[in-house]
Protein backbone atom coordinates (compact mmCIF):
# COMPACT_ATOMS: atom_id res chain seq x y z
CA UNK A 1 0.00 0.00 0.00
CA UNK A 2 1.03 3.29 -0.35
CA UNK A 3 1.55 5.85 2.36
CA UNK A 4 2.64 9.20 2.74
CA UNK A 5 5.05 8.42 5.24
CA UNK A 6 9.35 10.29 6.33
CA UNK A 7 11.96 8.49 3.94
CA UNK A 8 14.37 5.93 5.46
CA UNK A 9 12.16 5.53 8.97
CA UNK A 10 12.94 2.56 10.91
CA UNK A 11 10.02 -0.50 11.20
CA UNK A 12 9.48 0.99 14.90
CA UNK A 13 9.46 4.32 14.03
CA UNK A 14 7.29 3.56 11.24
CA UNK A 15 4.32 1.84 13.25
CA UNK A 16 4.10 4.90 15.88
CA UNK A 17 3.74 7.10 13.00
CA UNK A 18 0.84 4.97 11.66
CA UNK A 19 -0.36 4.94 14.51
CA UNK A 20 -0.22 8.48 15.22
CA UNK A 21 -1.69 8.98 11.48
CA UNK A 22 -4.56 7.07 12.46
CA UNK A 23 -5.19 8.89 15.44
CA UNK A 24 -5.23 12.28 13.85
CA UNK A 25 -7.08 10.98 11.14
CA UNK A 26 -9.97 12.71 9.60
CA UNK A 27 -12.60 11.10 7.10
CA UNK A 28 -13.54 13.91 4.75
CA UNK A 29 -15.31 12.13 1.50
CA UNK A 30 -16.98 8.86 0.49
CA UNK A 31 -18.26 7.45 -2.84
CA UNK A 32 -19.62 4.30 -4.05
CA UNK A 33 -18.15 2.64 -6.84
CA UNK A 34 -20.44 1.98 -10.39
CA UNK A 35 -20.82 -1.50 -9.41
CA UNK A 36 -21.34 -1.14 -5.98
CA UNK A 37 -19.45 -3.54 -4.48
CA UNK A 38 -16.60 -1.11 -3.20
CA UNK A 39 -16.27 2.26 -1.48
CA UNK A 40 -13.61 5.05 -1.46
CA UNK A 41 -12.79 7.12 1.49
CA UNK A 42 -10.59 9.91 1.45
CA UNK A 43 -8.93 11.69 3.93
CA UNK A 44 -7.04 14.89 5.71
CA UNK A 45 -3.65 13.19 4.76
CA UNK A 46 -4.52 13.17 1.43
CA UNK A 47 -4.72 9.50 0.92
CA UNK A 48 -7.84 7.25 -0.36
CA UNK A 49 -8.45 3.56 0.46
CA UNK A 50 -10.91 1.15 -1.35
CA UNK A 51 -13.00 -0.88 0.88
CA UNK A 52 -14.92 -4.05 -0.70
CA UNK A 53 -18.16 -3.66 0.78
CA UNK A 54 -18.91 -7.44 -0.83
CA UNK A 55 -16.34 -8.91 1.18
CA UNK A 56 -16.90 -6.95 4.66
CA UNK A 57 -20.37 -7.56 4.55
CA UNK A 58 -19.59 -11.37 3.44
CA UNK A 59 -21.10 -14.03 5.90
CA UNK A 60 -17.63 -15.39 6.21
CA UNK A 61 -15.65 -11.84 6.85
CA UNK A 62 -12.93 -11.69 8.85
CA UNK A 63 -10.91 -8.34 10.44
CA UNK A 64 -9.09 -8.15 7.26
CA UNK A 65 -11.80 -7.53 5.45
CA UNK A 66 -12.59 -4.69 7.11
CA UNK A 67 -9.26 -2.88 6.30
CA UNK A 68 -8.60 -0.94 2.38
CA UNK A 69 -7.88 -3.38 -0.19
CA UNK A 70 -5.78 -0.96 -1.90
CA UNK A 71 -4.78 2.51 -0.22
CA UNK A 72 -2.56 5.11 -2.84
CA UNK A 73 -1.76 8.69 -1.79
CA UNK A 74 -4.43 10.37 -3.97
CA UNK A 75 -3.27 14.64 -3.23
CA UNK A 76 -0.85 16.65 -1.57
CA UNK A 77 -3.34 17.99 1.10
CA UNK A 78 -7.20 16.77 2.02
CA UNK A 79 -9.12 14.89 -0.29
CA UNK A 80 -12.63 17.20 0.47
CA UNK A 81 -14.90 15.50 -2.04
CA UNK A 82 -15.79 12.57 -4.30
CA UNK A 83 -18.08 11.19 -6.79
CA UNK A 84 -17.80 8.61 -8.84
CA UNK A 85 -19.19 8.27 -12.94
CA UNK A 86 -20.16 5.24 -14.52
CA UNK A 87 -16.32 4.61 -14.97
CA UNK A 88 -14.29 6.53 -13.00
CA UNK A 89 -13.40 8.08 -9.41
CA UNK A 90 -13.02 12.13 -9.52
CA UNK A 91 -11.75 13.72 -6.25
CA UNK A 92 -11.01 16.76 -5.24
CA UNK A 93 -8.51 18.61 -2.93
CA UNK A 94 -6.69 21.78 -2.73
CA UNK A 95 -7.18 23.84 -6.07
CA UNK A 96 -7.03 20.84 -8.39
CA UNK A 97 -9.49 17.97 -9.38
CA UNK A 98 -8.34 14.19 -10.76
CA UNK A 99 -9.95 11.12 -12.28
CA UNK A 100 -8.96 7.50 -11.22
CA UNK A 101 -10.23 4.72 -13.86
CA UNK A 102 -11.96 2.31 -11.23
CA UNK A 103 -10.92 -0.93 -13.22
CA UNK A 104 -7.17 0.69 -12.55
CA UNK A 105 -8.11 1.68 -9.15
CA UNK A 106 -9.08 -1.81 -8.09
CA UNK A 107 -5.91 -3.53 -10.01
CA UNK A 108 -3.34 -1.64 -7.51
CA UNK A 109 -0.61 0.77 -8.30
CA UNK A 110 -3.34 3.19 -9.82
CA UNK A 111 -2.00 6.37 -11.61
CA UNK A 112 -4.62 9.62 -12.20
CA UNK A 113 -5.56 9.98 -15.54
CA UNK A 114 -6.21 13.50 -15.75
CA UNK A 115 -5.83 16.41 -13.22
CA UNK A 116 -7.94 19.72 -13.67
CA UNK A 117 -7.24 23.11 -11.77
CA UNK A 118 -10.38 25.68 -12.75
CA UNK A 119 -9.42 28.77 -13.50
CA UNK A 120 -8.73 31.16 -10.65
CA UNK A 121 -7.98 34.65 -10.85
CA UNK A 122 -4.11 34.54 -10.22
CA UNK A 123 -1.77 32.30 -10.20
CA UNK A 124 -1.05 32.09 -6.82
CA UNK A 125 -4.62 31.23 -5.96
CA UNK A 126 -4.91 27.43 -4.40
CA UNK A 127 -8.54 27.13 -2.57
CA UNK A 128 -9.71 23.88 -1.54
CA UNK A 129 -12.88 22.49 -3.40
CA UNK A 130 -15.05 21.24 -0.58
CA UNK A 131 -18.01 19.69 -3.17
CA UNK A 132 -18.37 17.81 -6.62
CA UNK A 133 -21.70 17.42 -8.14
CA UNK A 134 -22.06 15.49 -11.59
CA UNK A 135 -24.86 17.33 -13.69
CA UNK A 136 -25.70 13.69 -15.81
CA UNK A 137 -28.41 15.06 -18.04
CA UNK A 138 -25.10 17.60 -19.43
CA UNK A 139 -22.36 15.66 -18.79
CA UNK A 140 -20.95 17.80 -16.41
CA UNK A 141 -19.05 18.60 -13.34
CA UNK A 142 -19.66 21.79 -10.76
CA UNK A 143 -17.01 22.04 -8.42
CA UNK A 144 -17.23 24.69 -5.79
CA UNK A 145 -14.98 25.89 -2.59
CA UNK A 146 -12.68 28.41 -1.52
CA UNK A 147 -12.78 30.84 -4.35
CA UNK A 148 -16.82 31.36 -3.83
CA UNK A 149 -17.50 30.09 -7.21
CA UNK A 150 -19.31 27.66 -8.98
CA UNK A 151 -17.01 26.24 -11.90
CA UNK A 152 -18.40 23.90 -14.54
CA UNK A 153 -16.43 21.33 -15.82
CA UNK A 154 -17.23 19.50 -19.64
CA UNK A 155 -16.27 15.87 -18.89
CA UNK A 156 -16.15 15.48 -22.58
CA UNK A 157 -13.17 17.44 -23.45
CA UNK A 158 -12.06 19.16 -19.84
CA UNK A 159 -12.80 22.05 -20.57
CA UNK A 160 -14.04 24.93 -17.81
CA UNK A 161 -17.38 26.28 -19.52
CA UNK A 162 -18.70 28.43 -17.00
CA UNK A 163 -18.26 30.34 -13.59
CA UNK A 164 -20.77 31.10 -11.17
CA UNK A 165 -20.50 33.92 -9.23
CA UNK A 166 -22.56 35.54 -6.15
CA UNK A 167 -21.45 34.03 -2.66
CA UNK A 168 -19.21 36.54 -1.25
CA UNK A 169 -17.73 34.02 1.51
CA UNK A 170 -16.53 30.09 0.72
CA UNK A 171 -18.73 27.88 -0.55
CA UNK A 172 -19.40 24.56 1.33
CA UNK A 173 -21.78 22.41 -0.60
CA UNK A 174 -23.95 21.52 -3.85
CA UNK A 175 -27.30 19.77 -4.44
CA UNK A 176 -29.27 18.97 -7.95
CA UNK A 177 -32.85 19.76 -8.84
CA UNK A 178 -32.99 16.50 -11.17
CA UNK A 179 -35.87 17.43 -13.02
CA UNK A 180 -34.96 21.00 -13.58
CA UNK A 181 -31.75 22.00 -14.77
CA UNK A 182 -30.79 24.02 -11.36
CA UNK A 183 -28.16 24.06 -8.70
CA UNK A 184 -28.11 25.02 -5.41
CA UNK A 185 -24.98 26.02 -3.32
CA UNK A 186 -24.73 27.19 0.40
CA UNK A 187 -21.78 28.94 2.10
CA UNK A 188 -19.82 30.42 4.85
CA UNK A 189 -22.34 33.70 3.75
CA UNK A 190 -25.08 32.47 4.96
CA UNK A 191 -26.83 32.02 1.67
CA UNK A 192 -28.69 29.24 -0.16
CA UNK A 193 -28.57 30.49 -3.96
CA UNK A 194 -30.30 28.37 -6.66
CA UNK A 195 -28.66 28.78 -10.11
CA UNK A 196 -30.53 28.38 -13.67
CA UNK A 197 -27.56 26.27 -15.75
CA UNK A 198 -29.40 26.77 -18.87
CA UNK A 199 -28.92 31.10 -18.53
CA UNK A 200 -26.07 30.56 -15.74
CA UNK A 201 -28.00 33.07 -13.35
CA UNK A 202 -28.27 32.82 -9.98
CA UNK A 203 -32.25 32.81 -9.88
CA UNK A 204 -33.33 32.81 -5.85
CA UNK A 205 -31.75 33.30 -2.86
CA UNK A 206 -32.36 32.36 1.10
CA UNK A 207 -30.48 33.98 3.55
CA UNK A 208 -31.57 31.71 6.29
CA UNK A 209 -29.53 33.42 9.00
CA UNK A 210 -32.47 36.35 8.42
CA UNK A 211 -35.21 34.07 9.57
CA UNK A 212 -35.91 34.53 13.24
CA UNK A 213 -36.75 30.87 13.76
CA UNK A 214 -34.12 29.53 11.82
CA UNK A 215 -31.54 31.61 13.49
CA UNK A 216 -28.54 30.83 15.72
CA UNK A 217 -26.19 33.54 15.90
CA UNK A 218 -24.33 31.87 18.85
CA UNK A 219 -23.70 29.35 16.24
CA UNK A 220 -22.58 31.50 12.76
CA UNK A 221 -24.41 31.92 10.00
CA UNK A 222 -22.44 29.25 7.22
CA UNK A 223 -24.24 26.78 5.36
CA UNK A 224 -22.35 23.11 5.74
CA UNK A 225 -25.02 21.10 4.58
CA UNK A 226 -28.31 21.20 2.02
CA UNK A 227 -30.04 17.86 0.19
CA UNK A 228 -33.05 18.43 -2.15
CA UNK A 229 -36.03 17.07 -3.40
CA UNK A 230 -38.32 18.72 -6.13
CA UNK A 231 -40.03 21.30 -4.67
CA UNK A 232 -38.32 21.17 -1.35
CA UNK A 233 -34.75 21.95 0.84
CA UNK A 234 -33.23 20.61 3.26
CA UNK A 235 -30.23 22.85 4.60
CA UNK A 236 -27.80 23.44 8.12
CA UNK A 237 -25.17 24.25 9.67
CA UNK A 238 -25.05 27.55 12.14
CA UNK A 239 -28.73 28.18 11.42
CA UNK A 240 -31.01 25.01 12.65
CA UNK A 241 -31.66 22.23 10.05
CA UNK A 242 -34.92 23.54 8.42
CA UNK A 243 -37.02 21.90 5.61
CA UNK A 244 -38.16 24.56 2.62
CA UNK A 245 -40.33 25.05 0.63
CA UNK A 246 -38.12 26.16 -2.57
CA UNK A 247 -41.48 28.17 -4.70
CA UNK A 248 -42.09 30.06 -1.71
CA UNK A 249 -38.86 30.45 -0.02
CA UNK A 250 -40.74 29.33 2.86
CA UNK A 251 -39.19 27.08 6.00
CA UNK A 252 -42.08 24.74 7.11
CA UNK A 253 -40.21 22.73 9.89
CA UNK A 254 -37.44 23.34 12.13
CA UNK A 255 -35.96 20.47 13.36
CA UNK A 256 -34.78 20.20 17.16
CA UNK A 257 -31.28 19.75 16.64
CA UNK A 258 -28.79 22.20 18.93
CA UNK A 259 -25.62 20.60 17.09
CA UNK A 260 -24.60 22.07 13.69
CA UNK A 261 -25.38 19.72 11.09
CA UNK A 262 -22.66 18.74 8.48
CA UNK A 263 -24.60 16.42 6.09
CA UNK A 264 -28.08 15.41 5.15
CA UNK A 265 -29.86 14.11 2.57
CA UNK A 266 -33.66 12.91 2.27
CA UNK A 267 -34.03 8.44 1.95
CA UNK A 268 -37.77 7.46 1.59
CA UNK A 269 -39.81 9.22 3.49
CA UNK A 270 -37.25 10.46 6.22
CA UNK A 271 -34.50 13.45 6.35
CA UNK A 272 -31.19 11.54 7.44
CA UNK A 273 -28.51 13.88 9.41
CA UNK A 274 -24.60 14.35 10.74
CA UNK A 275 -22.79 16.53 12.27
CA UNK A 276 -21.63 17.54 15.90
CA UNK A 277 -21.57 14.31 17.43
CA UNK A 278 -21.80 10.39 17.63
CA UNK A 279 -25.22 9.80 15.96
CA UNK A 280 -26.63 9.83 12.47
CA UNK A 281 -30.16 11.36 13.29
CA UNK A 282 -33.23 10.31 11.48
CA UNK A 283 -36.16 12.61 11.15
CA UNK A 284 -39.98 12.82 10.24
CA UNK A 285 -40.52 15.43 7.82
CA UNK A 286 -42.91 16.67 10.33
CA UNK A 287 -39.72 17.84 12.75
CA UNK A 288 -40.23 14.70 14.91
CA UNK A 289 -36.73 12.45 15.72
CA UNK A 290 -37.16 9.20 14.61
CA UNK A 291 -33.92 7.63 15.90
CA UNK A 292 -30.55 8.65 16.76
CA UNK A 293 -28.20 5.79 15.72
CA UNK A 294 -24.75 6.22 17.65
CA UNK A 295 -21.64 5.24 15.26
CA UNK A 296 -17.97 5.42 16.26
CA UNK A 297 -16.60 8.47 15.31
CA UNK A 298 -16.89 12.04 17.98
CA UNK A 299 -18.39 13.95 14.57
CA UNK A 300 -19.24 13.37 11.45
CA UNK A 301 -18.85 14.80 8.08
CA UNK A 302 -20.27 12.42 5.38
CA UNK A 303 -23.39 9.90 5.04
CA UNK A 304 -23.24 7.75 2.21
CA UNK A 305 -26.41 5.55 0.52
CA UNK A 306 -25.47 2.83 -1.17
CA UNK A 307 -28.32 2.35 -3.58
CA UNK A 308 -26.92 1.20 -6.37
CA UNK A 309 -28.67 -1.66 -8.35
CA UNK A 310 -26.17 -3.92 -9.41
CA UNK A 311 -25.20 -4.37 -6.00
CA UNK A 312 -28.72 -5.17 -3.76
CA UNK A 313 -26.48 -7.32 -1.25
CA UNK A 314 -24.56 -4.41 -0.56
CA UNK A 315 -27.39 -2.14 0.13
CA UNK A 316 -25.84 0.11 3.21
CA UNK A 317 -25.23 3.44 4.86
CA UNK A 318 -21.99 4.38 5.69
CA UNK A 319 -20.84 7.38 7.78
CA UNK A 320 -17.51 8.97 8.69
CA UNK A 321 -15.98 11.69 10.57
CA UNK A 322 -13.36 12.38 13.02
CA UNK A 323 -11.84 8.98 13.19
CA UNK A 324 -9.93 6.41 10.82
CA UNK A 325 -13.09 4.49 10.93
CA UNK A 326 -15.74 4.45 8.34
CA UNK A 327 -19.13 2.82 10.36
CA UNK A 328 -21.44 0.78 8.19
CA UNK A 329 -25.14 0.28 8.78
CA UNK A 330 -27.34 -2.64 7.54
CA UNK A 331 -30.44 -1.36 8.40
CA UNK A 332 -31.07 2.02 10.20
CA UNK A 333 -31.58 1.23 13.44
CA UNK A 334 -27.67 0.62 14.37
CA UNK A 335 -23.77 0.29 13.46
CA UNK A 336 -23.31 -3.18 12.38
CA UNK A 337 -19.99 -2.75 11.86
CA UNK A 338 -16.87 -0.45 11.25
CA UNK A 339 -14.22 -0.12 8.49
CA UNK A 340 -11.18 1.38 8.79
CA UNK A 341 -7.89 2.85 7.60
Amino acid sequence: MERAVPHAVPLGQMEVFQALQRLHMTIFSQSVSPCGKFLAAGNNYGQIAIFSLSAALSSEAKEESKKPVVTFQAHDGPVYSMVSTDRHLLSAGDGEVKSWLWAEILKKGCKELWRRQPPYRTSLEVPEINALLLVPKENSLILAGGDCQLHTMDLETGAFTRALRGHTDYIHCLALRERSPEVLSGGEDGAVRLWDLRTAKEVQTIEVYKHEECSRPHNGRWIGCLATDSDWMVCGGGPALTLWHLRSSTPTTIFPMRAPQKHVTFYQDLILSAGQGRCVNQWQLSGELKAQVPGSSPGLLSLSLNQQPAAPECKVLTAAGNSCRVDVFTNLGYRAFSLSF
